[in-house]
């Protein structure tokens, strides 16, 4: 039972890699994954434990894993419904105003540095749901939506992975006191700069030519909802909530989602105030009850299934079993790091950093110890390998509904070629 699940789990991830050539919707194929997964873990908890446990200790299990994952799931739905009201009240336009260049490699070193920037303050998956809003109108064709969300991708993970409050596992951390915040800036910044730079250095030699943008509408032909105060108000607004997050989260140290939920509220009550002598079909199409229909709920279950079935992998202890197995074959914290890193690519990289906090301790590491530098920069960047190898990944494959394969041919050896750049300039600096 225990290679079964395992199998299961390779199954599923076949079935997601695979969205486009079977027609089956990943989020579909995720969700059937995570219940599956758990399912075999009920019926052989015997053989996988190699003993009985207590009646409670599978729904203690799922209700703790499920506690994790809700607070993502809801730091996603906040997220994407800021965005989208944003977007709805037309205050993007606001920046994509500012961004003329329709230069395919101008645009591309323009967007991976703010997305590198943005990411570092805000938080990836953040960044990431907000530069795919950006892309959808900057960028017309879809080809090349798909290559600027990938790059997005490795911009995001890049820019948190040296920021403390950039990466969940960064976060994880700082908080467990493994690295401090002035320590992970300093050591992790320049080998994360050069797995965005040397990327975007290949590419600046290989793309060319101009993107076509989308056309705009012109506002005579069709109704004007907001006024330009109301889109600046908005934007900056929906800025301001998502920039507070953190500062929240540090102030009462309740979880991110509580941070994002707290923005979205505000938001709410001021767009409420705000259109309210408006006529009623057009107030209602401004309100956060009509937009927050228009998220992409298949995104949030997508996100559910991959987290459930990697929930019930850690559960049974496949990745404490990983671990021990990196530690026994390799030793080397160079090695370690990397596969880590990379195997982050196919399995959400939170447990195998918790696995291996779980099994280094602070005396065998002190605090600010390479092995923890290099951990952080490993976990933050291995996971741009694969679309879904990270949290920025997987929103920016739902909303823009990029291919697997595709970016496993495109976007997967220009992040493996910076991610080993990174690490080779960690390893030169140390």
């Amino acid at each position: 039972m225990y290679i079964l699940l395992l199998i299961a789990f390779v199954i599923g991830y076949f079935f997601i890699a695979l969205e486009h050539p079977l027609h089956i919707d990943k989020a579909a194929s995720a969700v059937l994954t995570g219940v599956i997964c758990w399912t075999i873990l009920v019926l052989g908890q015997e053989q996988i434990f190699q003993t009985s446990p207590s009646e409670s200790f599978i729904d203690e299990s799922i209700i703790h894993h499920l506690g994790e994952i809700a607070q993502i799931l809801f730091f996603l739905l906040a997220a994407m419904t800021i965005v989208e009201l944003i977007d709805t009240h037309n205050g993007f336009e606001v920046i994509t105003s500012k961004i003329k260049t329709t230069n395919r490699v101008k645009l591309l070193w323009i967007l991976s540095i703010v997305t590198f920037i943005m990411s570092s303050v805000l938080d990836n998956l953040t960044t990431s749901i907000v530069l795919a809003t950006l892309l959808k109108k900057l960028v017309k064709k879809k080809e090349d939506l798909w290559f600027y969300g990938g790059i997005v991708v490795i911009a995001a993970n890049a820019g948190g992975a040296w920021s403390p409050i950039g990466d969940v596992t960064t976060i994880m951390l700082w908080i467990g006191g493994q690295v401090t915040a002035t320590n992970i800036i300093t050591s992790i910044i320049i080998p994360s700069i050069f797995c965005l730079v040397v990327p975007l250095i290949i590419l600046s030699f290989i793309k060319s030519g101009d993107v076509s943008q989308p056309i705009k509408i012109d506002s005579k032909d069709h109704v004007v909802l907001t006024n330009k105060f109301e889109s600046n108000l908005i934007l900056w607004l929906g800025i301001a909530g998502l920039l507070f997050v953190p500062i929240f989260k540090n102030f009462t140290h309740l979880p991110p989602f509580m941070g994002m939920l707290f923005s979205l509220g505000v938001i709410w009550v001021v767009t409420e105030f705000m259109h309210k002598n408006k006529p009623d079909k057009h107030r209602q199409a401004l309100t956060v009850s009509n937009i927050i229909r228009q998220v992409d709920t298949t995104s949030i279950l997508f996100f559910l299934g991959i987290l459930l079935a990697v929930a019930a992998l850690q559960t049974a202890g496949h990745l404490s079993d990983f671990a021990v197995i990196l530690e026994n074959s390799f030793g080397d914290i160079y090695v370690i790091n990397i596969v880590i890193g990379l195997v982050s690519s196919i399995v959400d990289n939170v447990p195998l950093v918790a696995g291996a906090m779980g099994m280094y301790s602070l005396s065998s590491y002190p605090p600010d110890h390479l092995f923890w530098e290099l951990l952080a920069y490993c976990a933050g960047t291995g996971g741009s390998v694969l679309i879904i190898g990270s949290a920025s990944g997987v929103a920016i494959m739902s909303i823009l509904k990029i291919d697997f394969i595709w970016y496993l041919k495109k976007i997967s050896w220009l992040a493996l070629v910076g991610y080993f750049a990174g690490v080779l300039v960690h390893y030169l600096l140390n």
